[in-house]
């Protein structure tokens, strides 16, 4: 019997949802001006009414997601395990801060969902002082969690109200410990959609708890192979209306962290190609071979004043040409992956509805050849039905 028997799945995305069932996959766009369990059940109400809530089963991206400022006291330990952990539990980081410059760091201003405290082994003490909570006096968040070394955990617990203190994520013998911080992460996540108005109401229909959608993506990779044609090594490529996420093999990573994951995901929370379109065109404009890009693709930099089907094309091509460039050598970023090693791209999302494969294998040939100066040309592969996401969600 198929694991989709009698379930209904849906993704709740920041432009569609998403439903699927044992006989299709459709998709539906978000009226942005409506509560989005009204519109939900307005739209798919005959589709809903027909499963248990024990067998409906949600995931979404809808709430953006949780935001995270990471304090730590090395680049190559606590700052790369912490983003590392919160990056593969769909948490979006919105800067990371070395404690030695905290004084010269700028306080940023947004709301800060969950700020990570981080560093040091559990034999060393006395690695936080006095300038981590004045930092933090100047900080608007609402959650705190210290994962560093169980000798400072009391000094952090007397000085910081309410932090949460779970075991180090970093063991003597300097590997991650990863399990205790992403739970509590994936559960804050859960906490943060009971507390959002229009997501909260979604448990009228399900009586399952409410995965991150990156976080279900994720959990697909390690049986993809069961679905699609994919060569090791490979990258995951999610555009959606918001963010773009990449999913990555470790095999394409220089400096490998030992983990229990055989992969890795990184997000680009303000490159996407409808709720945050703007900031798309802001990085393509300030990217010096966008130009050059345009004239490949036959258009002008007045694409990005139409509101055309053409002009989302247009964007969602650019967004891969740029998240390439972000993850490769020519960017020095907090991953660089050995895309010349790559040998499959699977490009997952409302992409997959808008551009044709040799629309998307026009652009990363344009890639290589102009930014890795390269005639290498992976395997495109296209995953039209959602299946990614349908696969991460059975398996919960």
């Amino acid at each position: 019997m198929s694991k989709l028997e009698n379930k209904l799945l849906i993704d709740v995305g920041s432009t569609y949802f998403k439903l699927c069932t044992k006989d299709n996959v459709q998709q539906h766009f978000r009226d942005f001006n409506k509560d989005i369990y009204d519109d939900l059940t307005y739209k798919c109400g005959e589709i809903i009414k027909d499963y248990d809530k024990e067998n409906i089963h949600i995931c979404s991206s809808a709430n953006g997601g949780l935001s995270t400022l990471i304090i730590g006291v090395t680049n190559s330990f606590s700052l790369k395990y912490a983003t590392n952990i919160a990056f593969n539990s769909g948490i979006n980081i919105i800067d990371t801060v070395l404690f030695r410059d905290i004084e010269k760091t700028s306080i940023p201003s947004e709301l800060i969902d969950v700020v990570i405290v981080v560093g040091g082994i559990d034999s060393v003490s006395n690695i936080f002082d006095e300038r981590l909570f004045k930092f933090l006096d100047g900080l608007n968040y609402s959650n705190i969690v210290y994962v560093g070394s169980e000798k400072d955990s009391a000094f952090l617990k007397e000085n910081i109200e309410n932090v949460v203190v779970l075991p180090n994520i970093i063991n003597e013998k300097l590997h991650v410990e990863e399990e205790n911080l992403k739970e509590y992460l994936t559960n804050l996540y859960q906490a943060d959609i009971m507390g959002k108005e229009d997501i909260k109401h979604l448990y009228d229909i399900t009586s399952n708890q409410i995965f991150s959608t990156p976080y279900i993506v994720n959990k697909t990779l390690p049986m993809i192979d069961s679905k699609f044609k994919v060569a090791d090594p490979y990258i995951l490529i999610d555009i959606g209306g918001a963010t773009t996420d990449i999913h990555y093999s470790k095999d394409l990573v220089e400096e490998n962290m030992v983990t229990e994951n055989e992969y890795d995901r990184l997000v680009f929370k303000k490159l996407g190609v409808f709720k945050s379109k703007e900031s798309l065109i802001f990085a393509a404009k300030n990217n010096e071979f966008v130009y050059e890009l345009l004239a490949h693709l036959k258009v002008t930099e007045h694409i990005f004043d139409e509101t055309s089907e053409k002009a989302t094309r247009v964007l969602m091509q650019l967004a891969i040409f740029l998240v390439l460039c972000k993850v490769s050598a020519y960017r020095q970023a907090y991953v660089n992956l050995k895309l010349n090693a790559l040998n499959s791209i699977v490009l997952t999302g409302g992409i997959t509805k808008v551009l044709k494969q040799e629309e998307i294998e026009d652009i990363v040939t344009f890639f290589y050849k102009k930014i890795l100066n390269s005639q290498h040309n992976p395997t495109i592969v296209m995953d039209n039905n959602y299946d990614v996401w349908t696969l991460g969600m059975l398996e919960k």
